[in-house]
């Protein structure tokens, strides 16, 4: 069992996000994370969904996802090179004594402060799960007053393909290094 990270196109309209949560619980997978938000493509919205599973089920739920109604397109980029990251909203109480210290830390991760109050500061950090875990790790001891978390957004490296054109569950098992970039 590993962690599966796919990108579903769908029609931007009422009610599909609930359609594929829906097929989620009745199949019995759990999302561990779902980002939804607009794409490049007119009235297309773009879901990534993380799910952990073993390769047969990461097969079921792209064969599931095209059954549903306004999916137009599903990859699997679990094994493709991909840029991935999650963004996080962190409050974190800061006096006049810890501020300076709290906002050194936040740059050493290449994270930044979004906002300052008298008794807190809110940092805004985007990258690796692992990343944004480290940062926390390092402000617990200062007293994490509220967090909120993104959840995984990915993309494919190289060449995309237009969301516009529907295939069928085979259409989420990429050509081994077809179109695919290296470049670091």
């Amino acid at each position: 069992m590993k962690m599966h990270t796919f990108t579903v196109y769908v029609e931007d309209r009422p009610g599909v996000l609930n359609r594929v949560s829906s097929l989620f619980r009745r199949r019995g997978f759990n999302i561990v994370s779902l980002a939804v938000g607009h794409s490049e493509t007119p009235g297309v919205s773009r879901m990534t969904l993380v799910v952990e599973t073993d390769a047969g089920g990461a097969h079921r739920i792209a064969a599931h996802l095209y059954k549903v109604i306004h999916v137009i397109r599903v990859e699997d980029i679990t094994d493709r090179p991909a840029v991935i990251r999650d963004l996080a909203l962190i409050k974190v109480s800061a006096d006049r004594e810890h501020r300076p210290s709290l906002m050194q830390l936040a740059e050493v991760f290449g994270a930044r402060v979004v906002d300052v109050a008298p008794e807190s500061i809110v940092i805004e950090i985007a990258g690796s799960e692992a990343k944004i875990d480290g940062l926390l790790d390092v402000l617990r001891p200062y007293g994490v007053l509220e967090l909120v978390r993104t959840g995984r957004v990915a993309m494919a490296r190289g060449m995309g393909s237009s969301p516009a054109r529907k295939g069928g569950p085979q259409a989420a098992m990429p050509d081994a290094e077809a179109g695919v970039s290296f470049s670091v």
